[in-house]
């Protein structure tokens, strides 16, 4: 089996989501330098705010580190170029099929690696020529699919000749030794890192994040087909109501829009929209990224490695 770390060369295999308007240049070359890959997160700039994002994240480190694009940005074709031209070395892709982009990216030497929640998306996706697939479970924050992170993989490792790799619900060694138990090379996390010192929520967010518990998190505008894992506040509880109601995408819409930036910005956690998956109930304290990083990728080892030697016990 080839691991994560090989196709991406970072120290371990672990991917770093690219989450908008909180994973900037300088938080992905902090998760870059503590041994991942990094992911700039273009969702909510535009071209020039990307390029000037990259060339800090080059400033910041030496090691690989990637961008994420959101294709139904209507900036996406310019910001395809400037990932073309940046020398990036990995380009994560939502919310739609990169499919147009693929040549360009791949004559520049970059490895695509869509994220995807269902397996007849992830199949055109390696059609159009991705490297790799990110299996997202519904567990994740944010934007999310219906299956589950312990369903979704196996089916798309069955299906695909490309390497998987296990996003949603991931947040220590255990879960991450259990992906890879269901055929994932490595895994791409996003809510744990939320609670990193280097990470740049306001401090409100992180709290908030540190007294979830397990049935924390709730999922909005699944009746307007646009489902979003959010902790449960007076936002999310206005809109459940609404849409329980019948309230109409337009209607909905007035109590999301700008909610993710009074989140990350300003600390609103009463009407912010704080994205988060259902693993922050396992989030207790904020911690470097290094030592987010190095406890799971040695919790895993220490799983399969007790597994692999208690297995003619089972």
């Amino acid at each position: 089996m080839t691991y994560l770390q090989e196709l991406i060369g970072t120290r371990y295999p672990i991917i770093q989501g690219g989450m908008a308007n909180i994973a900037t240049g300088e938080f992905a070359a902090a998760c870059s330098n503590a041994g991942a890959l990094g992911i700039i997160g273009s969702g909510g700039m535009n071209a020039e705010r990307l390029e000037e994002n990259i060339e800090k994240a080059k400033r910041l480190t030496d090691k690989p580190f990637g961008v994420n694009l959101m294709l139904m940005n209507p900036d996406t074709e310019a910001m395809a170029d400037v990932v073309a031209r940046s020398g990036v070395k990995v380009v994560t892709t939502g919310a739609g099929n990169p499919g147009i982009y693929m040549d360009k990216w791949k004559a520049a030497g970059i490895k695509v690696i869509p994220v995807s929640a269902s397996v007849a998306l992830a199949k055109r996706l390696v059609r159009a020529g991705a490297d790799a697939i990110i299996a997202e479970g519904t567990e994740s924050g944010g934007h999310v699919g219906e299956m589950t992170t312990m369903t979704l993989v196996p089916e798309m490792v069955d299906a695909l000749d490309v390497p998987v790799i296990a996003a949603g619900g991931i947040a220590d060694g255990r879960q991450m030794a259990a992906a890879i138990a269901l055929g994932a090379c490595g895994v791409q996390v996003g809510t744990c890192l939320l609670v990193s010192s280097e990470c740049p929520i306001h401090a409100n967010y992180k709290e908030a994040l540190i007294k979830a518990h397990d049935n924390a998190t709730v999922v909005t505008g699944r009746s307007v087909d646009a489902p979003t894992r959010i902790i449960k506040n007076q936002m999310a509880r206005e809109y459940i109501k609404r849409e329980r109601e019948g309230a109409e995408r337009m209607e909905l819409e007035k109590y999301t829009l700008g909610s993710l930036r009074r989140a990350v910005f300003d600390g609103d956690t009463k009407t912010g929209s704080l994205m988060a998956g259902q693993d922050c109930g396992q989030l207790t304290e904020i911690r470097p990224v290094a030592d987010i990083f190095e406890d799971m990728y040695e919790g895993c080892r220490k799983v399969m490695s007790s597994l692999g030697t208690e297995a003619d016990k089972i």
